[in-house]
């Protein structure tokens, strides 16, 4: 059937299963915008306020679902729009199509209206992208990006569509939708040296990522962990993928993870890593980074293998075939020493927190309390991250989301936009004063769809973090770090057309808390906290994690 390259583009998202996308109209995607208004039965388009929204969106429907999330934006400024986003999904391997007009082929190069060089501007932050000079290419095209974005490491694949490419007509045939691509199963020789690695160690530790998340990996590590009788810990984008209550869990590790976590991996003397990548978040300085444990590194991105940190044994496999068959080859194991020494950590974890006045650890467990098991967790970036990350009771998988490794201040309210409509059940954004600025005029697109959920405003009238920083290592000088802004969010969110509530303790915020997860639409939460307080465990930049902050009274006179 004939037809114009906005319809075959339609037709071709449909025919890959796509049944939602996010987006912002404009004059180069008007065709676009066209053909989608005829299958408005077939496809619901978000439209947001911002085309950062819109990609954050997409980024949160692709985390909360594990499909391929899709945005659309026009040429010039919109396009732009979408690089923050992008980046974020990029840094954090999210499988994501993102779709951009542009001026007609023969104005390309002129400086026209609203033109820009989208593909070379994304160039280091996609898997790939595209310019689709011709009708006859674009259907291929389409599904080959949706077939690099799930392949392997899933990342974000742009494609650029002129405005006369969209106009032109081509023969269009309808196929199967793609699938992607096999990784290589594990060779047996890396998997017997795996084993003998690990009948030399007494101290195992299994560290793993968001490749672990993506594969669905739990089960099979928690089996492997009880075959080798070792602890588990995980970096921030693992969150989620193991039950928080399991007894061999320790928790996320690193700069800001949970003090037993962090110790146990730099006295292990046996670490295996499974699609994680040893960021510098993780490992402090490197070289210093866990000296007395070889390293066996498993993960389908053979760059990752040896960038960060010298491994013993480095495996570009299917991790999940990797997993399973290293269960299957390895002895029963017995580290009785080794599992008292970090029950040992995890009661000194448990004592530097007992009894302690902190109210975000006390919100968060209000939070982990009060929702459903399978309630998206979604956070911006900042201090109310890493209290999430350490004190959330994660039951189910794919329930925390969050930006990791861009760091992307405002990706929240889109991601939890966007896992609300892929979930099809109520979200809960953790955010703060600082992250919530940067996207509260997304409040208009989750009131105009009445999207359940529920955002948590950490209020402590400060840049937490970076403050933080300054009070620890900068003598308390705090240089553009107050906020003091004098925006009423709950009159803002009734603005929008949400509903506000306020919450100073632990008793008010229990009881609004518990309201907001019964309404229908979006609620704000306005939580006023202290602005001293502190996230801790705290890693010195470019530490070691022997000399973990663990309390305040472990911070040195000049540095309070």
């Amino acid at each position: 059937m004939k037809m114009n390259g906005a319809q075959i583009l339609v037709e071709t998202l449909i025919e890959q299963g796509v049944d939602t996308v996010f987006g912002f109209p404009g004059g180069m995607v008007v065709d676009i915008y066209d053909k989608l208004y005829d299958k408005q039965d077939k496809i619901k388009h978000i439209l947001t306020a911002h085309e950062e929204g819109a990609v954050h969106s997409a980024d949160g429907y692709a985390r909360a679902t594990g499909r391929t999330g899709v945005v659309i934006a026009t040429s010039g400024p919109g396009a732009t729009n979408l690089v923050t986003g992008i980046a974020t999904a990029y840094l954090d391997s999210i499988p994501l199509v993102a779709i951009t007009g542009n001026v007609s082929n023969a104005l390309i190069g002129r400086d026209s209206f609203q033109e820009i060089d989208i593909t070379g501007i994304t160039l280091p932050i996609t898997k790939h992208n595209f310019f689709v000079h011709k009708v006859q290419n674009l259907a291929d095209v389409v599904r080959k990006a949706f077939e690099l974005a799930q392949s392997g490491r899933p990342g974000p694949v742009l494609i650029d569509i002129p405005k006369d490419v969209q106009e032109a007509v081509f023969e269009f045939k309808k196929t199967e939708k793609t699938e992607p691509k096999e990784l290589p199963l594990c060779d047996e020789s890396d998997i017997q040296k795996a084993v003998q690695l690990i009948k030399e160690s007494k101290r195992p530790y299994i560290y793993f990522g968001g490749g672990a998340v993506r594969t669905s990996l739990g089960e099979e590590i928690l089996k492997l962990a009880d075959k080798l009788d070792a602890v588990i810990g995980c970096s921030m984008m693992g969150l989620s993928e193991i039950p928080t209550d399991s007894p061999r869990f320790l928790g996320m590790q690193g700069m800001h993870g949970r003090y037993a976590s962090s110790v146990a991996l730099a006295k292990a003397d046996l670490i295996i890593a499974i699609g994680a990548r040893f960021s510098d978040r993780a490992t402090g300085r490197t070289e210093k980074f866990a000296r007395s444990a070889a390293k066996i590194h498993v993960d389908c991105d053979r760059a990752e293998i040896g960038k960060n940190v010298a491994v013993d044994l480095g495996i570009c496999c299917d991790i999940k075939d990797f997993t399973k068959r290293l269960t299957e080859a390895s002895g029963q194991r017995k580290n009785t020493e080794w599992i008292k020494r970090v029950e040992d950590l995890k009661k000194k974890e448990t004592d530097a927190y007992e009894g302690l006045p902190f109210l975000p650890r006390d919100a968060i467990s209000v939070i982990s309390d009060v929702v459903k098991p399978d309630t998206r967790i979604i956070t911006d970036v900042g201090q109310h991250q890493c209290w999430a990350a350490q004190f959330m009771n994660f039951k189910n998988k794919r329930t925390w989301i969050t930006s990791g490794g861009l760091g992307t201040m405002g990706f929240g309210l889109g991601a939890a936009i966007g896992s609300a409509i892929g979930s099809g059940s109520r979200s809960v954004l953790i955010t703060g004063d600082g992250s919530f600025g940067m996207s509260l005029n997304e409040l208009a697109t989750a009131v105009t769809y009445n999207v359940p959920v529920t955002i948590v405003i950490f209020n402590n009238n400060a840049l937490g973090m970076v403050r933080q920083w300054q009070k620890v290592f900068f003598d308390g000088r705090y240089s553009n770090t107050t906020l003091d802004r004098k925006t009423d969010f709950i009159k803002l969110a009734q603005a929008f057309g949400a509903k506000g509530y306020r919450a100073s303790d632990k008793e008010s915020f229990e009881e609004v808390f518990k309201k907001a997860s019964k309404a229908k639409g979006p609620v704000v939460i306005d939580l006023a906290i202290k602005s001293d307080s502190l996230v801790l465990p705290m890693l010195k930049p470019n530490g070691t994690f022997d000399n973990l902050i663990l309390r305040r009274e472990d911070i040195s006179d000049g540095e309070r």
